[in-house]
């Protein structure tokens, strides 16, 4: 049962998000799938959103117990094969498929994210007295209250959670409502943060105070970005630019914008590094290294109008974060690293002004960015207590 509404009393709603093949409707109903060790930990993730968002815990808990991750989607899957689980489509949820699955596995723990309860196989989970625990967990008001129709179905699925960390306090109040017990409550923690929040940045290079970095831009921004930062090193002759387009496939459009305007610069997918004015990134998997590189952040997608890329990633690394006045999709965020002191707004035209005095004050820099690494920890919470729970569950189950 998923409790997000009511949808999933159909059957449509088994959590099937793509037409399977023999194989996948095997795993599905528990006739195949992965073996482990009695006494593990069986962790359930609904498709590669989640399953991201959750692996700061699993390589916690897997470095203790058997752990075996299983998802509603087939990409999902790839994705827990790729991090190297023992994985499986999730059985459906009805007994006989479950018990097949509890019984193949005998776990001592099944740790759900986010927003998953199904009543099938929470009630056959206790009965065979493998503990409970949510990790994300969120409802909305109008959830809550549909759910607050049906006592007789979240409650008991409610009470029988050992362990529950929400993503809100509002959340929390929620399911208490609902039916969970105050002493299941464990700190709350944003499962989406959790990785950020791991990155340990290190010491600042000498040049970093002087080195700008254009993330995640899109079509449209990148002639900004690059008049805004040439007009800035009049100012600050030393400043540098990463130049770090979204789609690397872009690439070759940006270097004819980087050419016209007759600057030096190298480009990353031909080999070319930080050693001049201009770098253009061009390429997939280095974004930590030009974070580590930059005291200055303009976050893409918000002088264009695309939401905004997130800015936890460069509060991660301490970067001092600029952006554009579109960034709806994370406009929460941004108001509250505003208020820390940690990011600033501003449109293209007045970018060049704020670039060049934030360039040329390397206090300034560095209190920004400790005031966003400080926030996104804060947010992100830690993750220390609930894994320990988990563990200690699952001990429990052992014994």
């Amino acid at each position: 049962m998923i409790w997000r509404g009511a949808t999933a009393l159909a059957g449509g709603a088994l959590g099937l998000a793509a037409p399977l093949a023999g194989a996948d409707w095997r795993e599905r109903l528990a006739l195949s799938g992965p073996e482990a060790a009695p006494g593990g930990i069986w962790l359930h993730a609904a498709s590669v959103g989640e399953l991201n968002s959750v692996q700061v815990l699993a390589e916690a808990l897997a470095r203790d117990f058997p752990l075996v991750v299983t998802t509603n989607s087939l990409t999902g899957r790839v994705l827990a094969r790729r991090l190297g689980y023992p994985c499986a489509l999730a059985p459906l949820d009805v007994p006989q498929a479950v018990g097949r699955f509890l019984d193949r596995l005998r776990p001592a723990v099944l740790v759900t994210v986010e927003n998953e309860l199904w009543p099938n196989r929470s009630a056959m989970a206790t009965a065979r007295g493998v503990a409970q625990v949510v990790v994300g967990a969120r409802i909305s008001a109008r959830s809550a209250a549909r759910w607050g129709r049906l006592p007789g179905l979240i409650g008991p699925m409610l009470a029988r959670i050992d362990a529950l960390s929400a993503q809100d306090a509002d959340s929390e109040a929620r399911l208490l409502a609902l039916g969970l017990r105050a002493g299941a409550l464990t700190p709350r923690l944003n499962l989406k943060l959790l990785a950020p929040a791991q990155v340990e940045p290190g010491e600042d290079g000498p040049e970093r105070a002087r080195t700008v970095l254009a993330a995640s831009t899109h079509e449209g921004e990148d002639a900004p970005m690059l008049d805004a930062w040439a007009a800035a090193r009049a100012a600050v002759p030393d400043l540098r630019l990463i130049l770090a387009p979204r789609h690397p496939r872009r690439g070759d459009a940006v270097a004819a914008l980087i050419a016209a305007r007759g600057l030096d610069f190298v480009r990353r997918s031909q080999g070319g590094g930080l050693g001049t004015p201009v770098l253009l990134a061009d390429t997939l998997g280095e974004m930590a290294a030009w974070y580590r590189a930059a005291g200055i952040c303009i976050t893409g997608g918000s002088f264009a109008d695309h939401g905004g890329h997130t800015p936890w990633e460069p509060a991660a690394w301490r970067c001092a974060i600029l952006h554009g006045p579109h960034v709806a999709n994370h406009a929460g965020d941004y108001a509250d690293l505003a208020a820390a002191g940690a990011a600033r707004g501003c449109t293209a035209e007045a970018l060049p002004q704020l670039l060049a005095a934030l360039a040329q004050d390397g206090a300034g820099q560095r209190r920004m960015g400790e005031a966003a690494r400080a926030l996104l920890l804060a947010r992100a919470g830690d993750p220390a207590t609930l894994v320990a729970r988990i563990k200690a569950l699952a001990r429990r189950g052992l014994a």
